[in-house]
C-alpha cells in the first residue's frame, strides 16, 4: 500500500530538480498522487476498510493544499503537474 523506495527515487528524478529533491512542491504532489492511487486500488478490494478511507481523505486534502499553493506561486508549474499526473481540477 505504500510507495516503494525505487518508485520514490523515480518520482523524485522525474519531478524534482535533482535526484535528492524530495521536498519541492511538485515532487510532494507526485508522491501524494502515487500514494492516493495505491490506497484507491486497495479500497476497491477492501470496501470495509474505513481507516484506510480516512487516510485517503487526509492525503487528498494535503495534496489539494499543495496544489492551491502551487497555483498561487507558479501557475505554469501547476498546469504542467495537472497534465503530467492526470489530476482533475
Amino acid at each position: 500500500m505504500s510507495v516503494t523506495k525505487e518508485k520514490m527515487v523515480e518520482i523524485t528524478k522525474d519531478f524534482g530538480k535533482n535526484e535528492n529533491d524530495s521536498g519541492s512542491t511538485e515532487t510532494q504532489i507526485a508522491i501524494f498522487t502515487e500514494r492516493i492511487r495505491n490506497i484507491t486500488g486497495h479500497l476497491k478490494q477492501n470496501k470495509k476498510d474505513h481507516s484506510g478511507r480516512r487516510g485517503l481523505v487526509i492525503l487528498v486534502s494535503k495534496r489539494r493544499r499543495l496544489l492551491d499553493y502551487l497555483r498561487k506561486t507558479n501557475l505554469n508549474g501547476y498546469k504542467n503537474i495537472l497534465e503530467q499526473l492526470n489530476i482533475r481540477k
